[in-house]
C-alpha cells in the first residue's frame, strides 16, 4: 500500500509540473492574457461539472477503501471501494480502467469530489427505460423474488412485475418463475419516487392474438394437430391449439376407463388430438384423442368368442361385480352370482382385488352395447354335476356343523358345499324348539343323505334316519285295550297328554277322561303327575297313540257287575231270577257297546 501511495503521489506532482508547464506555454503562447484572466478560464471550465452529472473517468489508483478516478477536476473523485467487490470477495477493478461515474459532491473549498459507478449505471439504465418506453420496445430482465402482489424483476434497476400481468392466466406456483428471465414491457415509470411497472402479459397476448389468426385460418374437421394442455378438469382437458383452446372430454381420452385426466396428462404436456367439431362463430374445438386409434369394440366378437377362456386385470369393483380390463377400452363385467359354484358371494372383494389378473370365460358378449359377461366359476369344473355321483341319497355322511339357524343346521361337506339338516329331522321323538338346544357349532356329526337338488344347489341331510324309527314298534309294544301308565307332560283344553316312554306321547282326550261332563282338565290334574288310562287306538303313520281314562272306570264297573252275580245266591222268588237275568244282560251288552267305538276309533 505504501509503494501505491508513493506512486499516486508521483503522479500527482507529475501532472501538477505538466498543467504548470501547460499555462506557462498558453501564457507564452498568447502572450497577451493577464494572470486574472487566466484564473478565470480554470474557474469557468471547473463550474461545467455539477452534482448528479455522469462523466467518465479514469482509474488512477486503487486503495484499501476508496478507488482514485480521474475525471478532469482539480482534484481526484474518491469512489468506495464496496462498488468493486464481488459477491466473493474480490476487488474487481485496476488502474488505468475506464468508466462511467457520477458525481455525487463536489466541494470546491474542501476540494472534495465524491464518484459513484453504480449511481451512474443507474442513470444510464433510467435513459434506457425512457428510450424502451418511448419507442414501445421491450426489455429483458431477472425475476429476483416474490413480493406482495407481484414480482420483483432485476433490470438494471428493480421493478415491479404484478401478479396479474404475469401470465396469460393465474399462476399456481409462482415459485417457479423466480431465478428465471423473461422479456417485459414498461407499463409505467416515474424516476423521482424510483417506480418502475413491467409487464409479461401484453407479450403473450400479442403473441396468442397472432397465432390465433393464423389457426384460424388453418383449423377444419378431423384434421389432426399438437397442443399443450393448457388446464385440467374433472370433465376434461383444455388444449392450447396455438391461440386457440379445445376442450378434449374425459369421454373422448381413451377406449378404456379414465377415472380423472389428471392420471394421464399434467400442464404444460404437448399431446397430440383431433379435430371433432369446429364452431367458427363462437370458436368452440371439440377434441378427441381416442380417434386417433381404431375401436376395439369392431374386433371383439372375433377376439372374444362365447365360451372361450380369456386374462384380464380386475379394474374396477361394484356391489354387484367386478369389471375386468381385456384390452384397452374393453371390459367385461363378472357378476356375483358368476363368482363361485358353491359359496354365496356378498361382495366381489371376497375373491378378487382391483389390480388382479384373473382367468375367466366369456358368457355372453353384445358389441352394439359394449357388453361382455364372464364368469371365474366357469373355469372348473362344477361340484354339483358329480356331487349325487359321491354322495348318492342313503349315504351316512360325517362333516362338521358350520352354522345354525332357527330352522336347521348347515354341515361342511366338500368343495365348499354344505348340506341342511332340518330341524324336523334331528330327532324321531324329541320336540325341538332350536338346533342350539342339541348341538353347537363345530360339532361332527352323522347324518344321511336324503336329497340332492343340483338345480337349486340343495344337499339335505338327516341325523334321525341314521336310527330306527320308534314308532314302528309302537303298535307292538302299546295293544289297543292295554292298561299303561304315563306322566304328565301338557294339558290343554282339549286333553292331557301323557308321556309313555321318551319321545312317545299318548293323548287322553276330555271326552275319555270322565263320564261324568269336565269342561277342563286343568281343573283336575297337574303336570309331572302320573296316571293310568287304557290304549283305545294307534295310529303310527300320524305319531298318535288314544288313551282313555274313562274306560278304565267302565272296566272296573263291569268287574263289580260280574263278581256281584257270581256272588248272589240262588233267589226263592221269580224276582232274583229276573234280576240275575238283567245283569247279565247288562254285562253283553256293555262289552258290545265297548268293542263297537274301539272298531269306530280304529276306522
Amino acid at each position: 500500500m505504501n509503494n501505491i501511495a508513493e506512486e499516486n503521489e508521483n503522479q500527482d506532482m507529475n501532472e501538477l509540473e505538466t498543467q504548470e508547464t501547460e499555462s506557462e506555454r498558453e501564457m507564452e503562447f498568447t502572450g497577451e492574457e493577464t494572470m486574472e484572466e487566466l484564473l478565470g478560464i480554470y474557474e469557468s471550465s471547473l463550474k461545467k461539472f455539477e452534482e448528479g452529472q455522469v462523466v467518465t473517468g479514469k482509474v488512477i489508483s486503487v486503495g484499501r477503501e476508496t478507488v482514485l478516478v480521474d475525471v478532469g477536476y482539480k482534484s481526484e473523485g474518491q469512489i468506495s471501494i464496496q462498488e468493486f467487490i464481488d459477491e466473493e470477495g474480490n476487488v474487481n477493478v485496476k488502474i488505468n480502467d475506464e468508466f462511467e461515474v457520477m458525481i455525487e459532491v463536489w466541494d470546491e473549498e474542501e476540494e472534495t469530489v465524491l464518484l459513484s459507478r453504480e449511481k451512474a449505471k443507474k442513470v444510464k439504465v433510467w435513459d434506457a427505460i425512457k428510450d424502451i418506453y418511448d419507442a414501445d420496445e421491450t426489455i429483458e430482465g431477472v425475476i429476483t423474488s416474490r413480493v406482495k402482489g407481484g414480482f420483483s424483476v432485476d433490470i438494471g434497476l428493480l421493478a415491479f412485475l404484478p401478479g396479474s400481468q404475469a401470465d396469460l392466466r393465474p399462476i399456481r406456483n409462482m415459485d417457479e418463475m423466480v431465478n428465471k428471465t423473461y422479456t417485459f414491457k414498461v407499463l409505467k415509470y416515474n424516476k423521482k419516487r424510483n417506480n418502475i411497472v413491467l409487464s409479461r402479459r401484453i407479450l403473450l397476448e400479442a403473441k396468442r392474438d397472432e397465432l390465433r389468426s393464423t389457426t384460424l385460418e388453418t383449423i377444419e374437421n378431423d384434421k389432426v394437430m399438437e397442443g399443450i394442455v393448457k388446464n385440467i378438469t374433472e370433465y376434461g382437458i383444455f388444449v392450447d391449439l396455438g391461440g386457440v383452446d379445445g376442450l378434449l372430454h374425459i369421454t373422448d381420452i381413451s377406449w378404456g376407463r379414465v377415472k380423472h385426466p389428471s392420471e394421464l396428462f399434467s400442464v404444460g404436456d404437448n399431446i397430440t388430438v383431433k379435430i371433432l367439431s369446429f364452431d367458427f362463430e363462437k370458436e368452440r374445438v371439440s377434441l378427441g384423442m381416442k380417434q386417433l386409434t381404431p375401436d376395439p369394440w369392431t374386433t371383439a366378437v372375433e377376439k372374444y368368442p362365447i365360451g372361450s377362456k380369456i386374462k384380464g386385470k380386475v379394474v374396477s369393483l361394484t356391489d354387484y361385480g367386478a369389471f375386468i380390463e381385456l384390452e384397452e377400452g374393453v371390459e367385461g363385467l363378472i357378476h356375483v352370482s358368476e363368482m363361485s359354484w358353491t359359496r354365496k358371494v356378498r361382495h366381489p372383494s371376497q375373491m378378487v382385488a382391483v389390480g388382479e389378473e384373473v382367468e375367466a370365460v366369456v358368457l355372453d358378449l353384445k358389441p352394439d352395447n359394449r357388453r361382455i359377461s364372464l364368469g371365474i366359476k366357469q373355469t372348473v369344473e362344477n361340484p354339483w354335476e358329480i356331487i349325487s355321483q359321491k354322495y348318492p341319497v342313503g349315504t351316512i355322511i360325517e362333516g362338521k356343523i358350520k352354522n345354525i339357524t332357527e330352522f336347521g343346521l348347515f354341515i361342511g361337506i366338500d368343495d365348499d358345499i354344505d348340506g341342511l339338516v332340518h330341524i324336523s329331522d334331528i330327532s324321531w321323538t324329541k320336540r325341538i324348539k332350536h338346533p342350539s338346544e342339541v348341538y353347537k357349532k363345530n360339532d361332527t356329526i352323522q347324518a344321511v343323505v336324503l336329497d340332492i337338488d343340483k338345480s337349486n344347489e340343495r344337499f339335505s341331510l338327516g341325523i334321525k334316519q341314521t336310527q330306527a324309527d320308534p314308532w314302528e314298534s309302537v303298535a307292538q309294544r302299546y295293544e289297543v285295550g292295554k292298561e299303561i301308565s304315563g306322566v304328565i307332560t301338557n294339558l290343554t283344553d282339549f286333553g292331557v297328554f301323557v308321556e309313555l316312554e321318551e319321545g312317545i306321547e299318548g293323548l287322553v282326550h276330555v271326552s275319555e277322561i270322565s263320564k261324568e261332563n269336565i269342561k277342563s282338565p286343568k281343573e283336575h290334574y297337574q303336570i309331572g303327575e302320573t296316571i293310568t288310562a287304557k290304549v283305545m287306538n294307534i295310529n303310527s303313520d300320524e305319531r298318535r297313540i288314544g288313551l282313555s281314562i274313562k274306560r278304565l272306570e267302565d272296566d272296573d264297573d263291569d268287574k263289580y257287575l260280574e263278581e256281584f252275580a257270581k256272588n248272589m245266591k240262588p233267589a226263592t222268588s221269580s224276582f232274583g231270577e229276573i234280576l240275575r237275568n238283567n245283569i247279565q244282560e247288562q254285562l253283553e251288552a256293555n262289552k258290545a257297546q265297548e268293542a263297537a267305538t274301539e272298531n269306530k276309533d280304529e276306522e
